[in-house]
């Protein structure tokens, strides 16, 4: 997580920084290490192709959506986040919108008010195609009869249903 030992974590060529005092009005595009301790008002995409990381500290605030490989967050996130590879959400994480990921750590403390949405890192890297939810369990459930197969573990989610009308 943030803080922890891959506080140093960058991604290959050069660091962008968006300082505490500025604010960009309008989208953001990027490859390298970008790190948000102001605001940016408007979209962070990362190039495609390229490695990217952004980086959202505990003053920075994105209002609009991230689309990066590796994206780790302590700040305000108000927009859907799409993580490619790699999403850590630190006790400081605030976000208010879905976040696609295909591999998430979250800390203590932080907040998503939105879906949370697993994807393959094929599906979040295709823009314009949207991925059918899965439904997926990363621990070994165990029932009173024995251990669940695993097959059965990983499914497709079952279309959203309307309940039934209620007759009195």
């Amino acid at each position: 997580m943030l803080g922890s030992k891959r506080r140093g974590a960058m991604v290959a060529g050069g660091t962008t920084l968006v300082s505490r005092e500025t604010t960009i009005n309008g989208d953001l595009h990027f490859s390298g290490n970008l790190e948000i301790e102001g605001v940016v008002k408007g979209s962070v995409i990362a190039d495609a192709g390229k490695e990217a990381m952004v980086r959202v500290v505990a003053a920075g605030c994105v209002e609009g959506e991230i689309r990066a490989p590796i994206v780790m967050i302590n700040g305000t996130v108000e927009g859907c986040v799409h993580a490619s590879r790699h999403l850590e959400l630190a006790p400081c994480a605030r976000v208010s919108g879905d976040v696609h990921y295909s591999i998430v750590e979250m800390a203590a403390g932080a907040e998503i008010n939105g879906r949370m949405l697993h994807s393959s890192e094929s599906e979040l890297t295709a823009p314009g195609q949207a991925a059918e939810p899965q439904l997926r369990v990363a621990s070994v459930l165990r029932s009173a009869g024995g251990a669940i197969p695993t097959e059965a573990l990983s499914a497709k989610a079952p279309p959203a249903k309307a309940p039934p009308a209620k007759v009195d």
